[in-house]
């Protein structure tokens, strides 16, 4: 019995110091090193870009953009007079920050009735079907990382309108996202794991 109890605490302490799967990788600028420490990653974004045709690197800077490689990442509390907490920002969960609807959509839409958000399979998933959407609806490359990034963020219709336009703030993270994808694209050339 005191050895249950011994390995339930262990397990406890590892959790609460972050060994779990919603903790991100050590290096997130180096995509070589995110894959070979998580190889469960390299494939998932295997597994979409075969099956949507969205760029391993792609999928990653919008990850990286979004999360930051944590799997239960949420969105900020709201508060009210500075310290009544008033919910979340917005529906937003996981590897994705897939918002509850647009999260339903894609489970009808697939038929993936069990995929969660916070699991990265289902993630990259998610995320290779709403970019493909996004080629369909508005002609944006699989490829091009800073405008399916504008399109994952405004949806669709916002991206159809334009709705970025008068947002600097926004237009400078997409290129982020670009030049995040541009540089993971190297990088992924020349790692071992992938030759």
């Amino acid at each position: 019995m005191s050895r249950i109890i011994s390995a339930l605490a262990l397990l406890l302490a590892l959790a609460a110091c972050g060994g779990g799967y919603n903790s991100p990788p050590r290096d997130l600028d180096n995509a070589c090193s995110i894959v070979a420490e998580r190889p469960k990653y390299l494939r998932a974004f295997q597994d979409t870009e075969r099956r949507w045709g969205v760029p391993i690197h792609v999928q990653m800077a919008t990850i990286h953009q979004e999360s930051r490689f944590i799997g239960n990442a949420r969105t900020p509390q709201k508060y009210t007079l500075g310290v009544i907490p008033m919910g979340r920002v917005s529906s937003a969960y996981g590897y994705g920050q897939a918002l509850d609807g647009t999260w339903e959509d894609y489970k009808k839409d697939t038929g993936r009735r069990r995929a969660r958000r916070d699991k990265i399979e289902d993630a990259t998933d998610f995320m290779g079907w709403y970019m493909t959407r996004s080629f369909q609806r508005n002609g944006i490359p699989l490829t091009d990382a800073r405008n399916q990034y504008l399109a994952y963020h405004e949806g669709h219709a916002g991206y159809a309108r334009g709705t970025f336009s008068r947002k600097t703030w926004l237009l400078n993270v997409a290129n982020k996202v670009e030049a995040r994808s541009n540089a993971y694209q190297v990088q992924l050339s020349n790692c071992r794991k992938l030759r």
